[in-house]
């Protein structure tokens, strides 16, 4: 199969580029499964009903969220009205919606897609996503229950994505961090067969600190002291993710190749 993840997405600039480019992009690569998070994708902070649309409509089988899931308060009934949007398996244990789901890729293939939430460096505390995960993906292994399985781990430290892709390794066909809007330049396939990626990105302008228009930002590092609220960026976003190709026997990677469209960074295409 072949899989494309697409990392956070910010705001308009973020939206639109979905909007644009997607639909080419699943033509063009004869894609058979996309997951885009879009934690981000209204106004920097949460996902609404319209806007998780214009994402499923331009082409994501599923969109995953992060630590702002329910930000936009709509998201607590959305979620559990359309299957396709999943939220942090450890977010908490009262939370609406699912953070794990078995879709139909192309040709009836099963692809297990799920989501956690680093505990490192985050603002609030989550239980522990190692044994939140632990279930799903015992219950769901490679190659058998599963033709894939994506592991979306929504977190701050490199470190503790980095344990979480080789602890997935061999029952994931991959595992790719998101949050810190910042592209990693580490994508590989791991000794058992998991194709890993730190951070994908995000869909944004990066023209901008990690999305958001820079002046308020830089104000806060330099005075210590906030004047206005964060807005998104709103210059050409580039697209920024990872896709793999699967071995159609066993789930495992068989290539994995840094994904950047358009906007100010260096295209890297297939």
């Amino acid at each position: 199969m072949r899989l494309l993840f697409l990392g956070d997405v910010v705001g308009r600039a973020g939206r639109a580029a979905i909007r644009d480019r997607l639909p080419g992009l699943r033509a063009d690569w004869k894609l058979d499964f996309v997951v885009v998070n879009g934690e981000n994708a209204t106004g920097g902070m949460g996902l609404s009903a319209a806007h998780a649309g214009l994402i499923l409509e331009a082409g994501a089988d599923v969109i995953t969220l992060g630590d702002h899931a329910f930000d936009q308060k709509e998201m607590l009934t959305h979620i559990e009205q359309e299957p396709r949007i999943l939220r942090p398996l450890n977010f908490a244990k009262s939370a609406p919606g699912r953070g794990a789901r078995v879709f139909e890729a192309r040709g009836g293939r099963r692809v297990l897609v799920t989501q956690a939430l680093g505990q490192v460096f985050m603002k609030r505390p989550f239980d522990d996503p190692f044994s939140a995960l632990e279930p799903v993906l015992k219950a769901h292994p490679l190659g058998g229950q599963a033709d894939a399985v994506i592991v979306d781990f929504h977190a701050e430290a490199t470190s503790e994505k980095m344990a979480a892709g080789h602890w997935c390794d061999g029952r994931a066909s991959l595992v790719v961090g998101t949050h810190t809007h910042v592209p990693t330049a580490d994508a590989q396939i791991l000794s058992g067969g998991t194709a890993y990626l730190t951070d994908a990105g995000m869909c944004g302008d990066y023209d901008s600190v990690i999305g958001m228009e820079k002046t308020e930002p830089m104000r806060r590092f330099i005075t210590g002291m906030g004047r206005e609220r964060f807005t998104p960026a709103m210059g050409t976003a580039t697209l920024s993710g990872v896709l793999v190709e699967t071995d159609d026997a066993t789930g495992r990677a068989l290539t994995v190749t840094m994904i950047r469209a358009g906007g100010r960074l260096q295209d890297s295409l297939p």
